[in-house]
Order: structure tokens, then sequence, then C-alpha cells
């Protein structure tokens, strides 16, 4: 009889410990208990805090707050906190957790239990401070930080790798939404790319390799006692494409974006505090440079921007940057913000040619060779021209044609020829900017004087295309609008 009661109770032990199981899992007691357990644990121990702050003492961002919220974020047990926000990911089937504001969440690591805090302290001036407060015992200390911060960096690199996306920052005015910081962003989504630029070939040869040589030129730099950055200016007319060429920079250098507006900064320490708060790895960029200085539309001084360019402060803000800066025109600028280190690089871009312009219809209508090419090429001969951006609305509106499309583009060519005949503002292209066979002509004595590598500073002054909408009287042509590229390159 006594076999019989031990297996029974042999078989009653095993039901009894999987009843206990699937009742705290199922009512989450089993929670209370480990809270109840970390809680007698906690009061055994003594801890060390650790403040992880989102700003540095520079007011600049701290990087490895940045990593921290990545890998905080990325625990399993950022399910388990009492709250946490949920955000749509890259894709719109993507859904990411985020830690809500003075939370805990928990982690292990080499056996040793380790809490975070994801601390917010808001001010009554609208000033936000933010860190993450990491809880250790100090027992522990010693053998895990230095392995557990080297994993925070590894798994926050392989987050970034995999969540990559490119961001364009937009500066707040020194008085707007303190809370967030004086830079909000927004996904950078330019479809622009330097193989979709309409550009000579050999031009994108010396851009590319411009760009690969100063990504790998980190040990350079600091060699030579230089802040890792190189600063560009493009310039030329409407329409010709610098914005879509800074987009194509981005998207090939995999750098975000921070578009800096004069109009919003305060003063001249304002500018340099929103340079502080950059981060590297990034184009830095002001358009329109030249409008803003000659009709006075900023507070910031003439050698504020001169500091920004090149100051102390730009050499102290983090490595690898690039600083674009876009005109119309650069006849009426100071020589002293034209100088090397200030500007490394000159583009200029011109209103079109026939070589753009062939580049433009094999983008738009996959078009190489036409054979209403050669009356295209000699309108543009005879000097009518129009600007990249109004031949690629013509032919985009006209895509299903190509026929069409280049005939739309004929006769704006003749009537903006015309149009500038009549108004004597007309201008002939010169012979070394149109020649195929002179693709890179000398530096001019301006580009001597302001230095730097200038690339095509000898270019056709056209009038602009206008009175498009007139155009919509004529049969074969439609409403223009926008598009690209064309600037070329001078030899160092």
């Amino acid at each position: 009889m006594w076999i019989v009661n031990i297996f029974f109770l042999l078989f009653l032990v095993p039901c009894f410990l999987f009843l206990v199981r699937f009742i705290l899992y199922r009512t989450a007691l089993i929670f209370v208990l480990r809270k109840w357990a970390n809680w007698v644990d906690d009061r055994i121990h003594v801890h060390q805090y650790l403040k992880v702050a989102e700003l540095n003492e520079n007011g600049q961002d701290n990087q490895f707050y940045r990593r921290v919220s990545l890998y905080v974020n990325s625990l399993p047990s950022v399910e388990d906190s009492n709250f946490t926000n949920l955000f749509s990911g890259k894709k719109s089937t993507d859904i990411v957790l985020s830690l809500d504001d003075n939370q805990v969440i928990q982690d292990e690591f080499l056996g040793a239990r380790i809490s975070w805090v994801n601390k917010v302290e808001r001010f009554n001036n609208g000033v936000c401070n933010r860190s993450f407060l990491l809880r250790i015992k100090k027992k522990d200390k010693r053998r895990i930080l230095p392995p557990y911060f080297q994993h925070i960096h590894t798994v926050s690199d392989d987050i970034e790798q995999r969540r990559r996306e490119l961001k364009l920052f937009i500066n707040n005015g020194p008085s707007e939404n303190p809370i967030k910081g004086r830079w909000r962003s927004v996904p950078f989504t330019h479809p622009a790319t330097l193989d979709t630029i309409a550009m000579d070939t050999d031009l994108k040869i010396k851009v590319k390799s411009d760009l690969e040589t100063f990504t790998k030129s980190q040990n350079y730099y600091h060699k030579m006692g230089r802040a890792w950055k190189r600063n560009y200016l493009l310039y030329g007319p409407s329409g010709t494409g610098k914005s879509s060429f800074i987009g194509a920079m981005a998207n090939f250098l995999n750098y975000d974006v921070y578009d800096v507006d004069l109009s919003r900064v305060s003063d001249d320490s304002d500018l340099k505090l929103l340079l502080l708060q950059t981060t590297s790895r990034s184009l830095i960029v002001i358009e329109d440079l030249d409008r803003s200085i000659n009709e006075k539309l900023i507070t910031t001084s003439f050698s504020g921007l001169l500091n920004f360019m090149d100051g102390i402060v730009n050499s102290c803000c983090g490595d690898e940057k690039i600083m674009v800066f876009t005109m119309n025109s650069k006849e009426h600028i100071d020589p002293a913000m034209l100088r090397p280190g200030r500007i490394d690089v000159h583009i200029h871009f011109p209103l079109c040619d026939f070589n753009s312009f062939r580049s433009l219809a094999n983008n738009y209508l996959g078009v190489k060779e036409h054979k209403l090419f050669p009356q295209v090429e000699e309108i543009f001969q005879s000097g009518a021209t129009m600007s990249p951006a109004a031949i690629g609305e013509l032919m985009m509106v006209n895509r299903s044609s190509p026929s069409r499309a280049l005939k739309s583009v004929i006769t704006a060519l003749q009537s903006n020829g015309t149009e500038g005949k009549i108004a004597g503002r007309g201008k002939r292209l010169s012979d070394s900017a149109s020649s195929p066979g002179l693709p890179f002509p000398s530096p001019s004595p301006q580009a001597e004087e302001t230095g730097g590598v200038n690339w095509k500073d000898s270019v056709p002054v056209a009038k602009e295309f206008r009175k498009l909408y007139g155009l919509l009287r004529l049969k074969s042509c439609k409403k223009p609008g926008s598009f690209d590229h064309d600037s070329e390159m001078i030899e160092r």
C-alpha cells in the first residue's frame, strides 16, 4: 500500500508544481514575486549610480547618450515597463518601442542585474534635461562596467547600421520650442544621386574622388594640424541644380544634412551654438548666402559668418563635416569670404548647354540619340539657353513621347533665344564653355585671387528662360516646372 502512496505523491508533486507555474504566469503573479525579490535584494546591497546626460558640459550632444538610448530601447524588457511608447518604424509595417519618461528598465549582464531610468526633468522656463541613470551593485562595478560599456557600443553600432536613416535638421529660432532644442529633424528622403545628376562624366569622377578622398583623410588632416572638414561653394543661376547636388552629396556620403536658416539666428553667439550642436558625418548647408548678405536679411555680422566658416568653434565641434554654401553669384562677395580655408572647392552651375541637354534627355526620356539632336545642338550654338530645371520639366510632362518632349524643348529654346536678341541681353556661348574638347578651362583671374579649387569658372551668362506660361499657347509645349542639374569642374 505504501508503494502506491509513493507513486501517487510522485505524480502529485509535478502536477502541483505545474499548476503553480501555470497560475503564476497566467495571472502575472510571477512578476509580483520577482519585484518583491528585487526589492529585498536592493535593500541588502549597496548600489552605485552613474548618470549619462544628453548634453555634455559644453552644450554639445553626448554621443554616448545616443548609444545608450539605442541600446536601452532595444532590450526585450522594455515591454515590461509600466509605460512604453509605440512609434512607426522606417517601414509602415514596423513598430518601434521606446521607453517613456522616468520609467525603469532592467538588464542583465554577466550575471549582474543592472537597471536604467529614463530620467526627464522639466523646468518652468521650458528647459528640459534628459539623461539615463544607471544603477549597479558596487560589488559588481569593477567587474561589469568596462565590458558592459563595450557591449553597449557594439550593440548600438549594429542597431545604427540596421536602422540608418538620413535626417534633415532645421534650426529653430532661439525662443521657439526650447524643450526640443535648437534643431528639429525630419527624414531626409531626397532622391538625387551623383549618377542621376546631369553633368559631365569627368566632372562626376572628380566630385566622387574628392569626396572619397576626404572621408579617408582623418589621419592626414590631424597630422597637418587641421580640422577634418571641407567647404564647398556652389554658385550659379536659379534652377541649375545646386540644391539637388547637395542632396546627391548627402546620399553619396550617407551624411545627415543641417540646413541653417540665418533669418532664425539672433546673433553671432547663437550661430556658434548651432554649430556646436551639429554632429559628425554631416553636411552643414547655408543656401542663398549672397542674397542674405547683400539684402541684409540677417542679424549676424560679417565677421560672425567668417568665424562660422573656419573659426576656432568650427574646429571644435566634431570631425568629418562638410560645409556647403550656395550663391547665385559671387561677384559682389568680399574676397575674404572666398579665400582658401573658408572655401576649398568652387563649383559653378551654369545654364544648360548641349552636353547637359544630352544628359537630361537620357535621364528623363531614356534617349541617348535622336534625329532632333542636331537641331537642338544648333540652337544651343546660336546662343539660346535655359536652366536645366526648365528643360527637365518640359521633358517630364512629355515623357510619354520623346519626340514631342524634344520638340517642346526646341520651341522653348527658340522662343527664349528670340526674346533674348530683342532685349539685347542674349549672349553667345564662349568656345571654352561649349566646346566638348575643352570641358575644364583654366581658372579665371578672379578664381586665382579668391583661391581654392575653382571648378569651371568660365561659363556663359544668358538670359534665364521666362514667361513660360506663354508657351502654353504653343501646340507642342506644356507647363514647365523644376528639376536639375548641371555643373562643371575646373582643373586644380
